[in-house]
């Protein structure tokens, strides 16, 4: 999922920069400060989780969890991803420095549309419930990840085309993977901690 650097165009490096900015602007003035802990521990969440990545053309392919993210911090998702992104292109250069700004939209506003979307009815549902919704959650996040990642290769010229569709076509195994995982993990917070997705921001 992340970009590299020298892979978009300015425009849309330009454009991602922007948006990536007032969402963490907005993620900023929506976060509780009360749940730093637990926005810090998602955010290392995610760091870990896509370590473990292959490479496929201009972008790479690994577990990211943005859609259990989305569910539990709403809006504080764009910083903590934010902060995520920032240390793996800083000291182990995943994506890069220059595209962060894309590489965070990508990520965070799937995130973000996946808890607006599902947050509240996981809230009401019993477990088993619960778990399915989360578990679309997981696959609806990385399925609009991967087409914001092929519409961001897209938009910077048609030499792109390709590698847009085939990081479109190689996200389809990741995207089965995080629908299982977010369901279960949602499964096991809906029993043991039925608060936790109560105090998302919105």
């Amino acid at each position: 999922m992340h970009i590299v650097d020298g892979a978009l165009s300015d425009s849309v490096v330009i454009g991602g920069a922007v948006l990536a900015v007032a969402g963490i602007a907005y993620g900023l003035k929506r976060m509780d400060l009360d749940r730093i802990p637990q926005i810090g521990m998602l955010s290392a969440t995610f760091f870990i989780a896509s370590l473990i990545h292959v490479p496929v053309g201009p972008s790479s392919l690994h577990l990211i969890l943005n859609g259990l993210i989305g569910l539990a911090l709403g809006w504080t998702a764009f910083p903590a991803l934010f902060i995520a992104l920032l240390l793996q292109a800083a000291f182990f250069g995943y994506g890069g420095l220059i595209v962060l700004g894309v590489n965070t939209v990508n990520i965070a506003l799937p995130a973000v549309l996946m808890g607006l979307l599902l947050r509240q009815l996981i809230v009401n549902s019993p477990p088993k419930r619960a778990a399915i919704l989360g578990g679309i959650a997981g696959a609806g996040s990385i399925a609009l990840t991967a087409v914001m990642v092929g519409v961001s290769l897209a938009l910077s010229g048609d030499a792109f085309i390709p590698a847009a569709k085939l990081a479109l076509l190689s996200h389809i195994p990741v995207l089965v993977v995080e629908a299982l995982v977010t369901a279960a993990t949602v499964y096991l917070l809906v029993r043991v901690k039925p608060d936790f997705f109560s105090h998302a921001e919105r």
